[in-house]
């Protein structure tokens, strides 16, 4: 197999000379239920790569786009991650959790009375641009070396530093009370689920991430990704044929 610069994608017609072990670039399109660290270890076993790496995490209810690296291409990850986001979704108003999403217990938030679309709206404003985000307890940021959600998940509590981020769009797509249906274009290191925590609360509510589909990074889009199994059907023949 011969090395190739270009980046795989649900268009490649011809995979023959992929060569994973010395640098490809996949685009993924992932499955809710993994994790992205799954995510890697399937495409490290279909491929035979010593060295992979990826764009940035999605949690497991989450689905939608992943760039991944293998072999020498490893090294151009950072060209990715610091690339903005592009996500749908549904914020669930009326409901709050620790997760800020499902994963955890919900309490039920009574929605205003007066809620109606011109004050989704205001709200919605009120996140585009430059704004200061603290990071959820529920993420694999580390504090004292610990991952916070190694701690939230003890009942723990502890400080985070709030970070600038940049909301580039903030469209809301449909409203279906409860549900805000919208799609969002972020800077690196973007909680989607903080946002629809800060949502509600800005409505005087609750405000879970009901449903996450990350359908951009960059000039990238899910539309040209491959599924893990088409990836998978793809390349595991070719790899053993050679």
């Amino acid at each position: 197999m011969k090395s190739t610069s270009r980046i795989i994608t649900n268009r490649t017609a011809d995979p023959s000379d992929a060569d994973f072990s010395e640098g490809e670039i996949i685009l993924i399109d992932k499955p809710t239920g993994p994790t992205s660290f799954q995510i890697v270890s399937k495409i490290r076993n279909i491929t035979g790569a010593k060295k992979v790496g990826h764009s940035g995490t999605l949690d497991p209810k989450a689905s939608g786009l992943m760039i991944l690296c293998t072999g020498k291409k490893t090294k151009e990850m950072k060209r990715f991650i610091n690339l903005n986001k592009t996500y749908s979704g549904i914020i669930r108003l009326g409901l709050s959790s620790p997760s800020m999403d499902s994963e955890t217990e919900c309490t039920d938030i009574p929605l205003p009375k007066n809620l109606d679309e011109e004050k989704i709206l205001e709200i919605r404003d009120s996140f585009i641009g430059e704004i200061e985000q603290t990071p959820p307890m529920y993420s694999a940021i580390k504090v004292g070396g610990k991952k916070l959600y190694n701690l939230a998940r003890k009942g723990k509590t502890v400080d985070r530093e709030p970070r600038k981020i940049n909301i580039e769009r903030f469209d809301v797509t449909k409203i279906d009370l409860p549900d805000v249906h919208f799609t969002i274009t972020c800077s690196k290191g973007t909680y989607i689920r903080v946002i629809a925590d800060d949502f509600g609360k800005k409505l005087n509510t609750g405000g879970i991430l009901s449903e996450l589909r990350r359908i951009g990074i960059g000039e990238f889009r899910v539309e040209d990704a491959l599924s893990i199994n088409s990836f998978s059907e793809h390349f595991t023949v070719q790899l053993a044929s050679d």
